[in-house]
């Protein structure tokens, strides 16, 4: 047998190239719509509850007025990081808004992911249909994705009015604020599928508790033990921070490759353990 000959199909004709190329576009195509008219269904939820969507984006800003500028009042002068003077709010803005990003799709990718799959039960109705876990999974990452984005860009423009972009390099903080919910959102669908029950939520909201206040928000994080340290560089926030930090003070070097790197892994990683179990849940 001759080596890279094609393969026949059950009809003994050799698909062209061209042929496999249009059914791989078509797959793709299909699986998009169908992962669309969940966001659409997401969108049309929310239109009618506008401030569960909107709420989410005053926390950063009010801890960015309390901390960043009340705080920052105080130490302005005195607040120095790797030995270079800076304003407080400016090394805290962020921080926020890598936060925003962060709550923003984990808002959508726990607790409501959490209820549809386990209590609503909506998920057993879309696998009726030719919908897969995956095209499940992508849809409400996408709907995530673009609740964090709208936080961030909000977010964003607040901090330029303010004053608190010291580069021109802070215009990639918004699609730097966007891996940051995907990788974030990729994350809390992947562990949403392992919580028993609303208790556990405990246990989440614990965890991202942790993450806010030590990530690098208020503080270097060269401020905690060695040990410490390497524990908060294994988080999403943390390279979320140093990311969008790096780009808004201009602070822009090799070294902001690696957060973009991780926050990449996360998200493919994360998506991947999402729909393998929801095929375990879902299609048991």
């Amino acid at each position: 047998m001759a080596l890279g000959r094609d393969v026949a199909g059950p009809d003994g004709v050799h698909p062209s190239t061209g042929e496999v190329g249009e059914v791989l576009v078509l797959t793709f195509a299909t699986s998009a719509q169908r992962a669309g008219a969940l966001v659409e269904r997401n969108i049309a939820v929310n239109r009618r509850q506008p401030w569960n969507f909107i709420s989410g984006f005053f926390e950063p800003v009010f801890y960015l007025f309390s901390i960043g500028i009340g705080v920052g009042a105080l130490l302005d002068g005195t607040f120095t990081v790797d030995g270079q003077p800076m304003s407080y709010a400016v090394f805290v803005a962020p921080a926020m808004m890598a936060q925003a990003a962060l709550s923003g799709a984990m808002m959508e990718t726990t607790f409501n992911f959490f209820g549809k799959m386990r209590f609503s039960k909506l998920y057993d109705a879309f696998l009726a249909t030719p919908v897969r876990p995956i095209e499940l999974a992508v849809g409400e990452l996408t709907f995530a994705l673009m609740r964090g984005g709208a936080y961030s860009a909000a977010f964003l423009i607040l901090m330029t009015v303010m004053g608190l972009v010291e580069s021109w390099w802070g215009v990639l903080a918004l699609p730097g604020s966007l891996l940051v919910g995907l990788a974030a959102g990729s994350f809390g669908l992947a562990m949403s599928t392992f919580l028993r029950g609303w208790q556990d939520f405990d246990y989440v909201g614990g965890v991202m508790t942790v993450m806010f206040l030590f990530s690098g928000t208020f503080t270097p994080i060269t401020v905690f033990p060695v040990w410490m340290q390497w524990l908060i560089q294994i988080t999403p926030l943390y390279h979320g921070v140093e990311l969008l930090r790096g780009l808004t003070l201009g602070q822009v070097h090799a070294g902001l490759l690696v957060h973009v790197v991780y926050l990449i892994a996360l998200t493919i990683g994360g998506l991947w353990l999402a729909q393998h179990r929801m095929i375990k849940l879902l299609l048991r």
